[in-house]
């Protein structure tokens, strides 16, 4: 999804009132003069995502109030119709980049892993930047540079480790009865084994063998949608769906 960069900069000190759309293309004009081209497209496609991931998803947390004022410009017909980023300004950004990084980029799209490590890097560095250009206050920003840090880090590891246990499981299609299907979170880690706990009852899995290169990108806390089974004493991964950092 590409962002209309045809917005002037400087909206705000006019005393317009911006949207995030408007906000949202005057960050990618300030990075256009110092990234190259490529990079700078890179951005473009992570900002335009970020656009995509707030239209689909960010009317979910508005209050009350906020949700009336979205429904009624949402639900107009033809040209009075409104997507969420051109309805609110700047102050629901940063509240929605975990969503974008920890669900949306792991979930809903299929990017490599160039995208996926700058897509941390563009949020974090976003965040600044609405500091500098008093869109938000420091203290509201500190969270979402934290989270694009992270997600800079551990996105294209968890993707990795993803498409590893992916290929582990494809053949166990003999285990999955009686297999138990849910989200589980690593909480131990050894070379060549892990243990998962059960996010929904608690009931703790393991050792689960897997290859020391699946256990070298595992990291404690990591949540892997999937199923296990119990067999005796012994644990095993039956399938594997997606890994979430």
């Amino acid at each position: 999804m590409r962002v209309n960069l045809e917005i002037q900069p400087g909206q705000a000190a006019n005393g317009h009132k911006p949207t995030i759309s408007e906000v949202l293309a005057e960050y990618l004009r300030a990075e256009k003069s110092r990234l190259a081209p490529k990079t700078h497209a890179r951005y473009t496609d992570v900002i335009g995502l970020f656009t995509h991931s707030l239209n689909s998803y960010a009317a979910n947390s508005l209050s009350q109030f906020e949700r009336a004022r979205f429904d009624k410009h949402f639900d107009a017909k033809g040209e009075q119709h409104r997507e969420f980023c051109d309805i609110f300004g700047p102050e629901h950004i940063l509240e929605n980049v975990g969503e974008f990084l920890n669900y949306f980029m792991v979930s809903k799209v299929i990017v490599g892993a160039d995208t996926l490590q700058a897509s941390g890097t563009v949020m974090k560095k976003l965040a600044k930047w609405l500091v500098e250009q008093e869109y938000v206050k420091s203290d509201d920003a500190d969270l979402a540079i934290e989270q694009g840090s992270d997600a800079a880090r551990d996105l294209p590891a968890a993707e990795k480790l993803s498409t590893l246990l992916y290929d582990l499981t494809a053949g166990r299609h003999e285990s999955r009865e009686s297999a138990i299907e849910g989200r589980f979170s690593i909480t131990k880690i050894e070379p060549g084994r892990i243990w998962l706990q059960d996010e929904d009852d608690g009931e703790n899995y393991g050792p689960i063998v897997l290859s020391e290169k699946a256990t070298k990108l595992c990291r404690a806390g990591w949540i892997i949608s999937g199923a296990v089974r119990k067999s005796g004493n012994r644990c095993l991964l039956v399938e594997a769906f997606q890994v979430y950092p």
